[in-house]
């Protein structure tokens, strides 16, 4: 049993950019609708040739029929939304001409509504044609009118005397270019708001990167730890899922950069964290905590785990290369490994970690330091 609102979207989808063309559409049915309109009053009064009109509301009705299906079926043929309101405002202007012809004595009345029918087809147009299109599809209605013009003046000119062809064309013609120039310009506006809106998202994600993400490493970095941490205790709180902290310091930092200069430290900082991760998994949180100094978070696991994970990262480590570091050494770092209790402030979880992190160092460094969840054990992980 279908509802109002099933068969509402069987007829519209559930596509955004499809509504918005839907919505286009449903404007220009109501402009055709009241152009034929016109169109069956004159053929009532004996003005406009029946058959004419028969057949022009036919093709009027199965354009606007063809456009629907297009429009409704454009995700899968992969047409664009330029396309569709082209292949609509061609259609439209060949419509309009077409009725011109049929008018006779009344066209000079009608005209004006058929012109203001084509004026809001091509302002709707100008949101997906480009400048060039518009002004091609005002040219076109121009070039149009005229030779439909010079048909009807040659083949019934008691119809259609030429002065008053002339005033038509003349009058059409500018009200079609400033029409044409017009939506062009809203074509143009229309892209540069784009240009500007796209700018702006490219410039808020810089915006965003910089405020958390170390520059140096483009690890997130402090503050942005501080905060995701605070959330990571939070959810221990509430689920009771276990959550290991690391704090880990580079082996021999200051030596690097007093010997072979602050350049030479950035590239062990960058080499360091692009190693780091690939050794961490998708779930990990790595983050620059200050210096050479780093904070890994695990959220959603116990010790051990977490212990194997440091471990990979140590070995993976002493694997790296450093170009540029005399004399060539691994990378080594010492670390203290913690499992936070619940109901323990991130600050204090990070002290034990930061503890355990300098018995590392002075039991020779290269190790990780792990202390039990109640800060009782202490075990001790080297080469």
């Amino acid at each position: 049993m279908f509802t109002d609102r099933s068969l509402v979207r069987i007829a519209v989808g559930s596509d955004g950019g499809v509504h918005r063309l839907l919505r286009y559409w449903a404007l220009g049915l109501g402009l055709y609708a009241v152009s034929l309109s016109q169109l069956w009053f004159q053929a009532w009064v004996g003005v406009a040739p029946v058959r004419g009109v028969v057949w022009l509301s036919a093709a009027s009705i199965a354009g606007a029929a063809l456009a629907y299906a297009a429009i409704r079926t454009s995700k899968r043929l992969g047409l664009s939304a330029a396309l569709l309101n082209t292949g609509q405002c061609l259609y439209a202007i060949a419509c309009v001409i077409a009725a011109y012809g049929m008018l006779g004595p009344m066209r000079g009345v009608t005209l004006c509504i058929l012109v203001v029918v084509l004026v809001l087809v091509l302002v709707f147009g100008a949101f997906s044609a480009t400048r060039s299109q518009m002004r091609a599809m005002s040219l076109f209605a121009i070039a149009s009118l005229g030779l439909t013009m010079l048909c009807k003046m040659s083949s019934d000119p008691a119809r259609y005397p030429p002065q008053e062809e002339g005033v038509h064309f003349v009058l059409a013609t500018i009200m079609l270019a400033a029409v044409g120039y017009l939506a062009g310009l809203l074509s143009h506006l229309r892209k540069e708001l784009k240009a500007r809106t796209l700018a702006l998202t490219d410039a808020l994600a810089r915006i965003h990167a910089m405020a958390t993400r170390d520059e140096l490493t483009q690890l997130m970095n402090r503050r942005q730890m501080v905060e995701t941490l605070a959330q990571e205790c939070e959810r221990r709180d509430r689920t009771g899922a276990s959550l290991c902290i690391a704090v880990i310091d580079i082996d021999h930092f200051k030596r690097v950069n007093d010997t072979q200069g602050h350049a030479a430290g950035d590239g062990v900082l960058r080499r360091f964290a692009d190693k780091a991760l690939f050794a961490v998994r998708r779930t990990d949180v790595l983050a620059r905590w200050g210096g050479e100094e780093f904070l890994l978070l695990l959220p959603g696991t116990g010790i051990e785990t977490a212990l194997g994970v440091l471990e990979r990262m140590r070995t993976q480590m002493r694997e790296l290369p450093l170009d540029g570091v005399v004399p060539a050494s691994p990378i080594t770092f010492s670390a203290g490994l913690i499992e936070s209790i619940p109901g323990e402030a991130a600050d204090a979880a990070i002290e034990r970690a930061d503890g355990a992190m300098y018995r590392a160092k002075r039991e020779g460094r290269d190790r990780i330091v792990r202390k039990s969840s109640a800060a009782t054990g202490v075990a001790t992980c080297a080469a």
